[in-house]
């Protein structure tokens, strides 16, 4: 099976495979627009915080791009002034996309340091334009390589750890929650990365995923992934992981983050302070593993994280491939939405994340390293790996 990717951009256009249908239809969306790309980014088209950062600079790179290459030019092109004027409220507009994700911040923000920076360099309008587009490649080309050495910090100081108890280090099993990997970044992943890496080396015996209600991450994407990479894996309901860790020896539990707050409280996928809380009950490490680009220094404590809340209707509804397999005329399955609660509910909590203190978190993992908390205390010092 080919490598799997949520990004792909060739012969000029900018494409996402559509998350939504996956894992029974693989289906490309060429991103036309900034407005393409943000409906993509909130209807969860793509998700994934490193992914929905790369898509939203790529969208300001095309737009950009398509401006630079046309004739005549485009007004925005007729003054730096025009170009500035132009470029911020695209970049805010993504911004409000997805609120909780600080990547996509961070994505716009460093955009828009480039555009001033290169302003008051003097620079023309042009030169600013393609100043801009070849940051937003960056942002996005640099994705896997700090994905691969990330799994690789977080995979070893695993491997070391449970040496130092007393264990092979060989024959891990490592349970994840939602979908970190190829889907959810540019490639290879973060916390599913590190469990790719285990692989690799010969260290993993089995990897174990939560379904990831109400959205089914896991059991669409995550299991997706893990089928074509070949990699031993099992996937349980969310409510079943207290029963897992009673009847199965896990050695580690690797999460996401979609932002971590100064002093480690992380807020990812919600059902993740479920799992950290049993975790802690049963003396499991939980790793948090995400980029460098994910801390937010800004925010002292989780209590500082936008929780976004999603439309009730999405938790009262599941899609997939009917059952048995149909076939429609063009031999692709045919897939149906249901609902699966009454109608009208009267109310439905419907958190995308939650946050899980830094006191049930054993290793934060970015690409500059693993961060643990001293001895005695309930917070990270994350300095040593921003």
């Amino acid at each position: 099976m080919p490598a799997l990717t949520s990004i792909r951009t060739s012969e000029g256009k900018l494409e996402i495979v559509n998350q939504l249908l996956l894992p029974h239809t693989t289906e490309f969306i060429e991103i036309k627009t900034i407005e393409d790309a943000f409906d993509a980014i909130k209807s969860m088209k793509i998700r994934g915080a490193p992914a929905i950062a790369s898509l939203a600079a790529l969208a300001v790179a095309d737009h950009l791009s398509r401006g630079l290459e046309s004739t005549p030019a485009p007004e925005w092109l007729g003054s730096v002034d025009a170009l500035k004027q132009h470029v911020e409220p695209i970049l805010s507009y993504l911004f409000t996309a997805r609120p909780t994700a600080v990547n996509l911040g961070a994505a716009t923000r460093r955009l828009s340091k480039v555009l001033q920076a290169s302003v008051d360099a003097g620079k023309d309008p042009r030169a600013v334009a393609q100043d801009l587009v070849a940051e937003a490649k960056q942002i996005d080309a640099e994705d896997v390589g700090r994905n691969k050495q990330m799994s690789k910090w977080g995979g070893d100081w695993l491997v070391e750890r449970v040496k130092s108890g007393g264990g092979s280090g060989t024959e891990l099993n490592v349970m994840t929650v939602c979908n970190t990997g190829s889907l959810a970044t540019s490639g290879y992943g973060t916390a599913l990365g590190l469990i790719t890496y285990l692989h690799e080396t010969g260290k993993l015996q089995r990897a174990f995923y939560t379904q990831s209600t109400p959205y089914h991450q896991g059991s669409r994407l995550t299991a997706f992934e893990l089928q074509s990479l070949n990699i031993p894996s099992t996937m349980l309901c969310d409510s079943m992981v207290g029963s897992l860790f009673q009847h199965h020896k896990i050695h580690a539990i690797a999460v996401g983050a979609d932002r971590i707050a100064r002093n480690g409280d992380t807020a990812n996928k919600i059902g993740t302070y479920n799992a950290a809380v049993l975790a802690a009950r049963h003396n499991i490490p939980f790793i948090v593993v995400a980029p460098v680009s994910t801390v937010d220094l800004d925010i002292a404590d989780g209590n500082s994280i936008p929780i976004e809340q999603r439309p009730a209707i999405e938790a009262c509804l599941v899609r997939g491939a009917l059952y048995p397999t149909t076939l429609d005329a063009n031999g692709v399955k045919q897939q149906a939405t249901v609902m699966v609660t009454p109608e009208g509910l009267d109310g439905v909590y419907n958190p995308s994340f939650d946050v899980t203190p830094a006191s049930l978190i054993t290793a934060i993992v970015t690409e500059k390293g693993v961060a643990v908390k001293k001895e005695g205390e309930d917070v990270f010092d994350l300095t040593p790996v921003v």
